[in-house]
C-alpha cells in the first residue's frame, strides 16, 4: 500500500487519498478469484491488459455492453448491505452481450461514492467479482471516486462495462426465424434490476420496514427480495449455443416483455406468449397489488419471472430444454413465433 502520497489540503476538502489505497489492498482477494488465462494486468496500472485467443476464430468480432444497478442501490442503502449489487451491474453487461453469442471476457466497474469506506467498496467489488466469476470474465480494472458534495456521504453510484467476444459466422442474428420457432424462457431470480423507482413508490421504501418478514414473500423481507441479484445466465447459454441452433435471444431488463421480446424478432413475425405458462414469482404479485398496476403495465415494466427468453426452432425444442437444465437452469416453453404484424401477443 503506498503510504507516502498524502494531501492535507484534499483531506480538508473532503477527499481521502489513503482510503483509497486502503480500499484496493481490500479488493485484490476478490479480484483474483476472477483471473483468467488471459488477464495480463494486475490492479493498480493505468490500464486493463487482455490477451485475446482467437484460436478457431475465423473473424473474430467484439461485443461491449454498458450498463448500472439504477436505483436499486437506494435499497442496498437502506438495508446497509453492499455485497450484492456487484452481482446485478456485472449482469446487466454480460447477459446483453450473451444475446449476440459472445463469450464475455474481461470486466470494469466504477464507482462513484461520496466518502470512500474501504470496508465498503471492497464489499462492492467482493459482489462485481462474484459476478466476473458467474459469467466466466475477469475484472481486469476499474476505478473509485470519491465526490464530497456530489454525493451524500453514505451514498454511491456503480456502473460496468464489459467485451466479449464471438466469431462473425455464430453471430445470433434473427435472419434465419421463422414461423413455428419455439420462444423458451429462461427464469428469473425476482426483479433482478428494472423497474425499482416503481418499486420504491409503491412501497415507499424511505419509511417502511424492508427488514420484517412478509407472508406472500415465504417469509423473506421486503429488503431482501427486492435485493436478490440478478441471475447470469452467460455459462447455460453458451453450453446451449455449442450445440443447437439458437435464432434469437432477449434479456428482459426495462421495457418488460413488450420492449425486449420484439427486439429479437423479424419484420413479419411475432412471438404469441401464452401468458398462463408464465411463472410470475411472488414479488410480482405483490408489486401489482401494492401498486394497482395493471397486468400489461406489469409485463411492460418487469420480467415478471423470466429473465431471459431463447428462440429456437421446434425440432431443437427438446434438446434445447434438456441442455439448460442440466445446467440448472428451470427452463420452459412459454410460447411460439408465428407470422403477424404485431411484434408481440399474448393468449
Amino acid at each position: 500500500m503506498n503510504t507516502n502520497s498524502k494531501s492535507e489540503a484534499y483531506a480538508a476538502a473532503g477527499v481521502d487519498i489513503t482510503a483509497g489505497y486502503r480500499s484496493v489492498e481490500l479488493m485484490k482477494q476478490h479480484i483474483k478469484r476472477t483471473m483468467t488465462p488471459g488477464s495480463l494486468s494486475d490492479l493498480g496500472g493505468f490500464g486493463g491488459l487482455f490477451e485475446l485467443d482467437l484460436a478457431g476464430m475465423e473473424k473474430p468480432v467484439l461485443v461491449s455492453g454498458t450498463d448500472g444497478v439504477g436505483t436499486k442501490l437506494k435499497i442496498a442503502f437502506l438495508m446497509d448491505r453492499h455485497d450484492t449489487v456487484g452481482i446485478d451491474c456485472v449482469a446487466m453487461c454480460v447477459n446483453d452481450i450473451i444475446c449476440c453469442g459472445a463469450k464475455p471476457l474481461f470486466f470494469l466497474d466504477y464507482i462513484a461514492c461520496g466518502k470512500n469506506v474501504p470496508e465498503k467498496i471492497a464489499d462492492i467489488v467482493k459482489g462485481v467479482a462474484e459476478g466476473c466469476v458467474q459469467s466466466g470474465a475477469a475484472l481486469i480494472g476499474g476505478e473509485t471516486a470519491e465526490m464530497p458534495g456530489f454525493y451524500p456521504e453514505d451514498e454511491y453510484d456503480l456502473a460496468g462495462y464489459s467485451t466479449g467476444v464471438v466469431d462473425k459466422a455464430k453471430v445470433i442474428d434473427n435472419t434465419k426465424m421463422q414461423e413455428g420457432d419455439i420462444v423458451i424462457a429462461l427464469p428469473s431470480s425476482g426483479v433482478h434490476s428494472n423497474g425499482f423507482s416503481l418499486v420504491r413508490k409503491v412501497f415507499d421504501v424511505e419509511h417502511c420496514d424492508l427488514k420484517a418478514p412478509v407472508e406472500a414473500l415465504g417469509g423473506a423481507s421486503l429488503g431482501e427480495t427486492l435485493l436478490t441479484p440478478t441471475k447470469i445466465y452467460v455459462k447455460p447459454v453458451l453450453k446451449l449455443l455449442e450445440e443447437v441452433q439458437v435464432r434469437g435471444i432477449s434479456h428482459i431488463t426495462g421495457g418488460g416483455f413488450y420492449e425486449n421480446i420484439p427486439r429479437s424478432i423479424p419484420d413479419g413475425l411475432g412471438a404469441v406468449i401464452d401468458k398462463d405458462s408464465v411463472r410470475i414469482l411472488p414479488i410480482f404479485r405483490l408489486i401489482q397489488e401494492a401498486g394497482n398496476i395493471s397486468e400489461r403495465d406489469m409485463f411492460n415494466t418487469y420480467n415478471m419471472g423470466v429473465g431471459m427468453s431463447i428462440i429456437v426452432p421446434a425440432d431443437e425444442k427438446d434438446r434445447a430444454l434438456e441442455i439448460l437444465r442440466s445446467c440448472g437452469e428451470d427452463a420452459y416453453v412459454i410460447g411460439c413465433v408465428k407470422k403477424q404484424e404485431e411484434k408481440i401477443t399474448f393468449v
